[in-house]
């Protein structure tokens, strides 16, 4: 086995394949991951897309758009499903991510890709599942699905694309409490059940703590009509993530709403070339095993 430098241009335009596969199979039923595999010689970087829906709802298929765009470029993207409240509590969806990106990491080649280069999209609670998987890769309690024949593959992410993600779930359902989003308050408690739950599993008081965690670089983008998760929250942690150690680029879009770059627009256009672009960025000089 050689290496190379993996070549990744956000100018990229590939054919995109796209096809369903079962990512883990256990007592909880089969969980499937949607691949989108651009046509070409590779290997590709790869990205796991996590989706929101407030910790309860939501699909695989939710960040199709960003997902098909993302994989035009060159990106192998793989978009998992997951466990969801009020059946499954915190922290199940974060161990479940920490083994999508261990198994994605383990099985790239299977779809032209490089276990060097994964990255991660999160959006809104999976935008806080992602960065909480990615900055405790090593949590025993979100290591609880083992991966048979790849125990030395772990859940540590090149980069981090979050959308209008809910960094603080604890200031989220304060918020949600204080401006009458009686859903959002519900979904919150059925998915962490207590306040302790929802603080000791908030990125932002992670970082408050001084917990000893992983930094990937990370990029946050979100809208300034954005009801459902206050800017004071990614600003917020940007302060944190950087007082930390960490590299946070925050991109503001005005007038945007909630999830705002899965439905066409110009700004959707430009927070993808954001995203494609912070990508480039961060896999300057990346070796790929050939």
């Amino acid at each position: 086995m050689s290496e190379t430098v993996i070549k990744y241009d956000p100018r990229g335009s590939y054919k995109v394949r796209v096809y369903d596969v079962t990512y883990r199979n256990d007592q909880d039923g089969a969980w499937p991951a949607r691949i989108y595999q651009p046509e070409g010689t590779g290997p590709f970087p790869a990205l796991l897309d996590v989706h929101g829906g407030a910790w309860n709802r939501g699909s695989y298929t939710n960040n199709e758009r960003m997902d098909q765009a993302l994989a035009a470029s060159g990106l192998v993207v793989a978009a998992i499903e997951f466990r969801r409240a009020p059946q499954y509590a915190y922290p199940a969806q974060v161990a479940d991510v920490n083994y999508g990106t261990r198994w994605l990491k383990a099985h790239a080649h299977d779809f032209n890709a490089d276990p060097r280069s994964v990255g991660g999209l999160g959006a809104s609670s999976g935008g806080h599942t992602l960065p909480l998987s990615a900055m405790r890769p090593h949590d025993p309690r979100y290591l609880a699905h083992p991966l048979p024949g790849a125990g030395d593959v772990d859940a540590t992410l090149s980069y981090v694309l979050a959308a209008w993600p809910v960094l603080d779930a604890y200031a989220r359902y304060l918020y949600a409490k204080e401006h009458g989003r009686p859903e959002l308050v519900e979904a919150t408690e059925a998915y962490f059940l207590t306040q302790e739950a929802m603080q000791e599993g908030s990125p932002q008081l992670v970082l408050e703590r001084d917990e000893p965690v992983e930094l990937p670089p990370t990029l946050i983008v979100i809208g300034t009509a954005d009801d459902n998760v206050p800017l004071s929250i990614p600003e917020r942690f940007v302060q944190a993530y950087r007082a930390a150690g960490g590299t946070v680029e925050l991109e503001l879009f005005p007038g945007m709403p909630h999830g705002f770059a899965n439905r066409p627009s110009p700004e959707s256009d430009r927070a993808l070339e954001l995203m494609k672009a912070f990508v480039a960025r961060q896999l300057t000089g990346v070796k790929a095993t050939v």
